[in-house]
């Protein structure tokens, strides 16, 4: 499994980018959305996935036995889905607005702020 994983994160970073320079809003969002996946993927593949125990000291003793689970990459990646969240969110907002105020989907008509009334 370890070793599929690498190309399965390359494919992803590989079709995020090509979506991402898409003319397309929805494209453009899809995107990144695929992006945060590779990034989140990465980082559980560059901590080495360990199925052991959950990482705690047992009564008496003094140290961590192996094998164990390393948390940390769990806390980065639950804080990259939140802040992927959060990108999102603002990402569909602000092309909700570039939308309502150009009448187009297509990023190259977008070329001035003022409203197309």
């Amino acid at each position: 499994m370890e070793d599929v994983l690498p190309f399965l994160i390359g494919g992803l970073y590989g079709g995020g980018i090509y979506l991402i320079l898409h003319r397309s809003f929805v494209k453009l969002i899809i995107g990144l959305i695929i992006l945060g996946y590779a990034s989140n993927l990465m980082l559980f593949t560059i901590s080495r996935i360990t199925r052991g125990a959950p990482p705690l000291i047992p009564e008496g003793a003094t140290q961590l036995t192996e094998p164990f689970a390393d948390p940390l990459p769990q806390a980065l990646v639950l804080t990259a889905i939140v802040i992927g969240f959060g990108i999102q969110a603002f990402a569909i907002v602000l092309i909700k607005v570039g939308y309502l105020t150009g009448d187009t989907d297509d990023l190259d008509k977008l070329n001035t702020t003022d409203r197309l009334d």
